[in-house]
């Protein structure tokens, strides 16, 4: 499903957060999740939560800014996807585009962005900011695109923290790839999984195994999950990347800013400043 934004006016008015009736909290755990249930889940999760989130986030995330993560590492200064000047012209999916900030960046540089997310409700905030670009509701493990349509694509924390089959995700970003395409994706940084998931002190006492690749699980009072995120380490992902035909010519550990005052869920001063919070993999079709 698709959404053309043509000419849609500029808008930084917050919409009201819309309150689900209230229920039992989800139990949270570590168990097995496959695919469709992890889409199921993170379909619904992010309908719910997307106005609350872009309330919560929006400011720090900006309209048309292209953030990498909670650090703060902005494309501006990074060019992990080249020099700005060089987007012009270029078509370029954004996978997991929440509100389309990225995708927006990108349209200011003259690129030709696509923006997917698989919540329907996160793209209805595209629609509000605005924006000229296509809207592209779907799976990112089943992309609606002809095999290479694009000479770049990128996905800042989307879709990949939340695949059961990441390997699956990238290939088919691989084939939606022009030859000699660059793909660039951030994840939580994979020693994350080893700590519990706090801002403050009790954040930086290891707790679990770094090596337990069970996914953590939300699930509602019936055992059905509403809410799944997938974990993978380094080697990991490295090898994914690998294994979907792809190059890694980079691997990018942002360091905590000193501008950087904000706590985002289990990222903050503290812990930035002592463990990776983020992963950035740049990878090149060949």
């Amino acid at each position: 499903m698709g959404h053309g934004c043509t000419e849609l006016p500029q808008s930084s008015t917050k919409e009201p957060i819309i309150q689900e009736p209230e229920g039992p909290e989800p139990e949270a755990t570590r168990r097995a999740a496959g695919v469709t249930e992890s889409v199921r889940a993170n379909r619904g999760w992010w309908d719910r939560n997307a106005d609350e989130y872009q309330v919560e986030h929006g400011t720090f995330l900006g309209d048309d800014r292209f953030v990498w993560g909670p650090e703060g590492l902005d494309e501006v200064e990074a060019e992990l996807l080249g020099p700005p000047e060089e987007l012009k012209g270029r078509a370029v999916l954004e996978i997991g585009a929440g509100a389309a900030q990225c995708s927006r960046w990108l349209a200011a540089q003259g690129a030709r962005p696509v923006a997917l997310d698989l919540s329907h409700r996160q793209l209805q905030h595209a629609l509000r900011i605005g924006g000229s670009f296509p809207l592209v509701c779907a799976d990112a493990g089943a992309l609606p695109f002809a095999d290479g349509s694009f000479d770049l694509a990128c996905s800042a924390y989307g879709a990949l923290p939340f695949v059961a089959d990441p390997r699956g995700v990238l290939r088919e970003v691989r084939r939606v790839l022009r030859p000699g395409g660059r793909f660039v994706f951030s994840v939580t940084h994979p020693i994350r999984w080893a700590f519990p998931d706090e801002p403050g002190p009790e954040g930086l006492s290891v707790a679990s195994s770094y090596f337990d690749r069970t996914p953590y699980v939300e699930q509602d009072e019936e055992g059905r999950a509403v809410y799944v995120e997938h974990h993978r380490t380094l080697g990991d992902r490295v090898r994914d990347v690998v294994a979907a035909g792809l190059t890694l010519v980079d691997l990018v550990e942002p360091e905590w800013p000193a501008w950087n005052s904000s706590e985002w869920g289990g990222w903050s001063p503290l812990r930035g400043r002592l463990i990776p919070g983020t992963a950035i993999f740049v990878c090149v079709r060949d």
